[in-house]
């Protein structure tokens, strides 16, 4: 529809150009006829000067013999016809009537072409909204109809307690009168909660395509514009096609655009953003609950949003839609591998342990990536080895190999790596050491992945210690084995996750004895984006803050170095085995410490990976960079 309008419209311009192209072209032509008085016009005819005349109204145009184009005004008593056959000229007239309707037409030309101009610019400047330029206060929301590709709750997975409690929704718009018989009412709104790629958006379909209603869909975007009052006029009119297609369902998504505290800005009161959400505030508390239209929206940014939003009557149900628990990442998982032919190796519950902290958009995409890294190698199916691999793509970066990196600079990446190790697996509080690996991925020239054997819920203070000393593993690898003069920048990327964890230790967590069970985060100097809001505290208080994490971070780099030393055979070994074979897993990093081969004889090594051993065992999402090595600087 819209792509037919813009064609008319230029289509109408190119007549309104030609027929301008005409109009300078005719007068052009006037322009070059020389002017001259009647008197003079009469004297040429009778001295037969004139070769040929065209009378067009008043005007009289005419030959000469000397080839010179002539035009004159005759007076209304004239018989200028009659003067020109006595004189055995040829006479062309021309209707009066056309050339007056002619002119009126050529006269509106410029101001039709000025507004169609106007009109066009206006159109675009609103996005080419409904209604056309003056449109501008009319609803973007979009009436979804799911003909094709409908959602239902058969297509979402691992958020069971965010489906249980919108499917009250659901059965409310199938038969209202179980719930008003009892005098109960449905909410008038549904607050979704939760990270980027949880699937609220998806969760939102299901329940249009569950329920069989109109779904109207709107970025909270779509209602602010240029122009005061507009995206006020948008949220009037979008209720107002809610009600009419009642029952149905409304959905805002990132409604955190439009939704934000008020007076929290720069604007003020007439801010177009606080205009907006006013309106809203008002139309979701002015219509009753029996008309069937129900407010879903969506956003994961919840503490931004106005209070006056979240009240009862308005947003007064939330519902948090986490990130997936390992139940929920299997049943995502098999949702996703529905149209993907999967190998007789593949074990979902494997991977699924091995993801946690994975979304359903990032379960989603590494079924992808399996799929892509089949089909590159001419599988017709997917197997475990394309999971693993794609796993590592996902989480570590796509492999480097064309890297060149000189000898020195491996060795130094093993060595930092198997410090991270070597740690990592002493220490009974970490993560299970995963992989480690001195293949550069992404930005680290080296990384060791750990994998939690359950969803973390919660840290305790001695597993936070415990991860602090292996995150310092690396550098103190560095400095046991080349000194601390040839310590290189590798180890940033571990300080900046070290001092990270320390300073929520000690701000947020209360794990300081110091510095006492006191959330100083909002207080502290530094870290707060703006330095709005939140308490002051003293210069005393500050220092002491900086020293319990600095205290923190020394004493786990003091316990990772004397844990190299003690294991200083068993730390050589493993950084010898990385050189050699450049990536090992959990159980091969085990027996190269202790001076075995990385795999056993009587295993049946199937890997087609070349030096890289890859097995079907689990890993973490890794966080920042854990145990990654930084590059050195080009200079």
């Amino acid at each position: 529809m819209g792509t037919a309008k813009n064609f008319a419209f230029w289509i109408v311009l190119l007549m309104l150009i030609v027929a301008l192209f005409n109009l300078f072209s005719g007068s052009g032509s006037t322009m070059q006829s020389r002017e001259i008085s009647y008197s003079d016009f009469v004297s040429a005819v009778n001295d037969d000067r004139v070769s040929s005349a065209t009378i067009d109204g008043e005007q009289v145009r005419y030959r000469g013999t000397d080839g010179q184009d002539y035009v004159t005004i005759k007076p209304q008593d004239s018989e200028v016809t009659q003067l020109l056959l006595d004189n055995n000229v040829p006479v062309t007239a021309k209707a009066q009537e056309e050339s007056g309707f002619q002119a009126f037409i050529i006269s509106l030309l410029p101001i039709l072409l000025l507004i169609g101009v106007w009109i066009y610019f206006m159109n675009r400047m609103q996005g080419g909204g409904k209604g056309g330029a003056m449109g501008f206060g009319k609803s973007r929301a979009k009436l979804l109809t799911e003909k094709h590709g409908r959602v239902t709750f058969d297509d979402v997975a691992g958020i069971d307690e965010a489906k249980e409690e919108l499917e009250e929704i659901v059965e409310f718009l199938r038969n209202p009168q179980k719930f008003s018989r009892l005098g109960g009412k449905i909410p008038k709104g549904a607050l979704l909660v939760g990270p980027p790629g949880t699937g609220k958006t998806l969760l939102a379909r299901a329940i249009a395509g569950e329920a069989g209603v109109p779904f109207f869909t709107i970025s909270g975007s779509d209602f602010v514009e240029m122009f005061v009052g507009v995206g006020a006029s948008r949220v009037r009119d979008m209720f107002e096609q809610a009600k009419k297609n009642a029952p149905c369902i409304v959905f805002i998504d990132e409604i955190d655009a439009v939704g934000r505290h008020r007076g929290a800005g720069y604007g003020g009161g007439n801010d177009e953003r606080e205009q907006t959400l006013n309106q809203l505030l008002v139309e979701m508390d002015g219509f009753e609950a029996n008309e069937g239209v129900i407010i879903l929206a969506a956003t994961n940014r919840r503490d931004v949003l106005d209070p006056a939003l979240l009240r009862p009557g308005r947003f007064d149900r939330q519902v948090t839609v986490p990130n997936p628990d390992i139940k929920g990442r299997e049943k995502i998982l098999g949702v996703h591998a529905r149209k993907t032919p999967l190998g007789p190796d593949v074990d979902l519950r494997i991977i699924a342990r091995g993801t946690p902290g994975f979304s359903g958009a990032d379960l989603s995409n590494l079924v992808n990536e399996a799929a892509l890294m089949a089909a590159r190698v001419g599988r017709r199916f997917v197997t475990m080895v394309d999971f693993e691999n794609a796993k590592d793509k996902v989480m570590m970066g796509a492999e480097r190999r064309s890297m060149v990196l000189t000898q020195d600079q491996k060795e130094k990446t093993a060595y930092h790596e198997s410090g991270h190790a070597v740690v990592g697996l002493t220490l009974p509080k970490c993560d299970p050491v995963y992989k480690a690996t001195i293949i550069p991925r992404g930005g680290a020239l080296g990384m060791v992945v750990s994998l939690p054997e359950i969803d973390r819920l919660n840290w305790h203070k001695s597993e936070c210690e415990q991860k602090l000393a292996m995150t310092m593993a690396g550098k103190a690898a560095e400095i046991m084995k080349y000194g601390p003069d040839e310590v290189s920048n590798g180890p940033a990327g571990d300080i900046q996750q070290a001092s990270s964890l320390a300073r929520a230790m000690v701000l947020r967590w209360g794990m300081s004895d110091k510095v006492g069970n006191v959330d100083y985060e909002q207080a502290h100097e530094g870290y707060m984006g703006n330095g709005a809001g939140g308490f002051s505290v003293s210069a005393h208080t500050k220092e002491l803050i900086e020293e319990e994490v600095k205290r923190l971070i020394d004493e786990a780099y003091e316990w990772a170095y004397k844990i190299l030393e003690e294991q200083k055979d068993e730390w050589e070994r493993l950084a010898q085995g990385l050189l050699e074979y450049e990536t090992l897993t959990g159980d091969e990093i085990k027996r190269v410490m202790k001076g075995e081969p990385p795999q056993s004889p009587d295993e049946d090594d199937s890997s087609d990976t070349g030096s890289t051993s890859v097995t079907a065992i689990p890993k973490t999402k890794p966080r920042g960079k854990p145990g990654g090595m930084e590059p050195e600087p080009s200079v």
